[in-house]
């Protein structure tokens, strides 16, 4: 089937700095929407305020990560 060269160049070559980049930039989007989504609908309080700053946090460093794809 794959000899030991073969199966390595295939898994090097699936996932290269662009993809895993891309991939962390849409995992903290939807990470930053949920905490956004608590802090606007579950939480009433002060603790609101704090969930949807760092759901913001987030939105900002998937920002950062998608400005590094293809200068890495």
């Amino acid at each position: 089937m794959f000899t030991q060269t073969n199966k390595t160049t295939f898994f090097n070559m699936a996932m290269n700095k662009n993809t895993v980049l891309a991939w962390a930039t849409w995992i903290m989007i939807f990470v930053g929407l949920g905490l956004i989504a608590l802090g606007a609908f579950r939480y009433d309080d002060v603790a609101g305020w704090g969930f949807a700053a760092v759901g913001f946090g987030f939105f900002c460093n998937a920002w950062v990560f998608n400005a590094l794809k293809g200068r890495v």
